[in-house]
């Protein structure tokens, strides 16, 4: 009887198991893709992808590209487009380094007035997109060019630094050790597994509403397998890191982001606004939804978080130069498509967009690992972009 039962049961389960991963393929398959690449180059590298020095300088590479995506991500799925965000990052950055340097201006102070200064040019780009109903592509285009000139301007023609030490901490600096590890960084690993285990209840969490709701949740080995890699890898990252210099603090900005952003497109009413905008603003409009002061709001969003990522890469660099943030604006694109958004908006993750600036990020370190040289870089990046968006086209034609 028993096995008559199994028998009967395991089509049914099997069915259930490819119907939900073809509904999730985008998920599933970039977590996969992410996984295979990073196992890829660590091969080829021989071992030094992974190692904590090579680590922690790929977070100080890429989290800027990860927190100018978590923005891109909302105006993407409003079906909008922003080009200028790398200018934005070099004008930010030039406006950082005159206050500081040149004036004397403390850090915080100038720290916020930078922030503000991306706010009002998201608002200025928001406002003539959203309300004067000027394309985005056209708008955006128009400012990566003039916030551009801006730049060169701002800083006539020259390098300005270095900045405050207390300012380059933002970039370069570490999570304190009060655990006193002599070998390895205590504190580091403890915030790791703690990060890796509210994750975890959190997604728990998620999962109880779903099985209250009667939504469709994920089977129970697939739901378990996808949030035990990710922990584990939270946790063995976290360890890596700690054998050098610990976490840095940009890495903490950036998870504190990825989750303020995970909340407010899943939990927020303002979240599921954004998904209703993008999938038929017309619909959206008539259901009573103010589109123009939700298209404005997620240009300044935008622009804010370009400002932060502006600041951080100049803190980086520790000077300010007239090239800051040149074709930024296409790592943070293709990171979001890469992630699954779609490019007809309505569609999007910032887990997926996270996970496509991490494909990004190990790309580019790995194949410069390998001493392959930028043009075959921009060949390659330029294949995984189309490759993503023909992905997403044809599995949109094929449902």
């Amino acid at each position: 009887m028993t096995d008559k039962t199994v028998q009967g049961d395991l089509p049914g389960k099997t069915a259930d198991y490819r119907g939900f991963l073809k509904n999730n393929i985008r998920d599933y398959g970039m977590l996969m893709s992410l996984v295979v690449i990073m196992a890829f180059f660590e091969v080829v590298t021989n071992g030094t992808l992974l190692k904590p020095l090579n680590l922690t300088n790929l977070v100080l590479q890429n989290s800027y590209i990860v927190i100018m995506a978590l923005g891109m991500l909302l105006v993407i799925v409003a079906g909008h487009i922003d080009l200028s965000v790398g200018s934005v990052v070099g004008l930010v950055g030039a406006l950082a380094a005159v206050l500081m340097v040149k004036f004397g201006l403390h850090y915080i102070p100038a720290f916020f007035l930078c922030l503000m200064v991306g706010g009002a040019i998201g608002a200025l780009q928001g406002y003539f997109v959203a309300y004067v109903k000027i394309p985005s592509f056209i708008v955006t285009l128009g400012g990566m060019l003039v916030f551009r000139g801006l730049t060169l301007a701002v800083l006539q023609g020259q390098s300005i630094g270095p900045f405050p030490a207390e300012f380059q901490k933002l970039s370069s600096g570490f999570i304190p050790d009060p655990l006193g590890g002599e070998t390895l960084r205590l504190t580091s690993v403890v915030i790791g597994v703690l990060l890796a285990a509210a994750l975890f209840l959190a997604s728990a969490r998620t999962r109880l509403a779903q099985q209250r709701h009667g939504v469709e949740e994920e089977p129970f080995p697939l739901y378990l397998a996808k949030n035990g890699l990710f922990a584990a890898m939270i946790v063995y990252f976290s360890y890596l890191l700690s054998t050098y210099k610990g976490l840095p603090n940009v890495l903490i900005i950036m998870f504190a982001l990825i989750l303020l952003y995970t909340f407010v497109t899943n939990r927020t009413t303002i979240g599921r606004r954004i998904y209703a905008l993008g999938g038929n603003e017309k619909a959206a409009k008539l259901s009573g939804i103010r589109t123009e002061r939700l298209t404005f709001l997620t240009f300044v969003n935008m622009g804010v978080l370009a400002g932060l990522a502006g600041l951080i890469f100049a803190a980086r660099l520790n000077t300010a130069t007239p090239k800051a943030g040149l074709s930024f604006e296409l790592d943070v694109i293709a990171a979001c498509f890469i992630g699954g958004a779609s490019a007809s908006g309505g569609v999007g993750k910032v887990l997926g967009a996270v996970i496509g600036a991490l494909v990004m990020g190990v790309m580019n370190n790995g194949m410069s690992i390998l001493g392959i040289g930028i043009d075959y870089q921009q060949v390659i990046k330029g294949l995984v972009l189309v490759a993503a968006v023909f992905f997403d086209v044809y599995n949109k034609n094929k449902g």
